[in-house]
């Protein structure tokens, strides 16, 4: 890990290394964000493994202005343009339907994306030299606060990040706002930076909270069933009409279908990235059941291992 103080120089050395898949910790007016190349699936499963989350989270990604949102978001909504235009840069974060062009493990495989322009001179300046969306969470470890100077950030990451930018204290120290726009719908998904009363008056318009969900353990993969593997009785299945997601190309269950692995030789980085493609591959198949292969529980395998446990219910 280096710190870097917030020179032209330092700047385009970790932009650069953005660019190049590495991970840059950096200011925003908020809290401090661990940067990643968000069009690159490898660099964002390195967040994921870094800040050990055990689940696919969906990730916003960082903008180093509004011309990029075309690139990754559909927005056709007068009010949210309203807000775009008055809010941001600023401490709000916009959830929008995603373009293809947004990799799957940046939005946990869901079809929106969030977009935030930070209201900070440094961030948007690296933005600006990266010249790319960045995927940008809080820089923390699961669970621990959030950072608002670069040494909590390297109090919590030491080596694991390659770059820090010390841009000193952040100055709201409260994450961002995070406003759903679908559907023509508003839903206040997280309080933060910008009062919702101020966002309600600047669209004349009522914000609903998000309704706390129970968690829907068994969400449709195109009406196919699902199942670990060492839940089920192999000799009560019909293997023509099976399939099988492997971790490693190793298959010691026999002959399925149609079998499918995450990483040829147990990479969980390599898992992670084509995780939710291969689920979507399996949708295309003409089975009535998918089996999965356990994921050992470490780094990524505890995401990897979250999402199929709320596939398979």
């Amino acid at each position: 890990m280096k710190l870097l103080s917030p020179t032209k120089e330092n700047l385009q050395t970790a932009a650069k290394a953005i660019k190049s898949g590495l991970l840059v910790a950096f200011p925003t007016e908020t809290v401090y964000g661990l940067g990643a190349d968000g069009f690159n699936p490898t660099a964002v499963a390195k967040i994921f493994e870094v800040k050990r989350r055990p689940e696919f989270q969906s990730l916003s990604l960082m903008l180093p202005d509004k011309s990029y949102i075309k690139e990754v978001a559909e927005l056709d909504n007068k009010k949210a343009i309203y807000l775009i235009e008055k809010f941001l840069p600023g401490p709000l974060t916009l959830v929008l339907p995603k373009k293809k062009s947004v990799p799957d493990i940046v939005t946990g495989g869901k079809a929106t994306v969030g977009i935030r322009i930070p209201e900070n001179r440094i961030a948007l300046n690296l933005l600006h030299l990266a010249g790319i969306p960045v995927a940008a969470p809080s820089a923390n470890l699961y669970g621990k606060l959030s950072p608002t100077s670069a040494e909590h950030v390297a109090e919590q990451f030491g080596e694991s990040v390659d770059f820090i930018i010390d841009g000193g204290e952040t100055r709201l120290g409260l994450e961002s706002t995070i406003i759903e726009v679908v559907n023509n719908k508003f839903t206040l998904l997280r309080n933060g930076g910008i009062p919702v009363e101020e966002i309600e008056k600047a669209i004349d318009e009522k914000i609903i909270p998000a309704q706390t969900k129970s968690a829907k353990k068994n969400p449709a993969l195109n009406k196919i069933k699902t199942a670990f593997i060492d839940k089920v009785n192999l000799d009560n299945i019909e293997r023509e009409k099976t399939g099988l997601l492997l971790f490693t190309e190793k298959n010691i269950y026999g002959n399925f279908a149609v079998v499918k692995s995450l990483s040829g030789k147990g990479n969980l980085e390599e898992a992670a990235v084509n995780l939710f493609a291969a689920l979507r591959s399996f949708e295309k198949e003409d089975i009535d059941l998918l089996l999965f292969e356990k994921i050992p529980q470490k780094g990524l395998g505890r995401a990897i291992m979250d999402r199929l446990r709320k596939i398979t219910g």
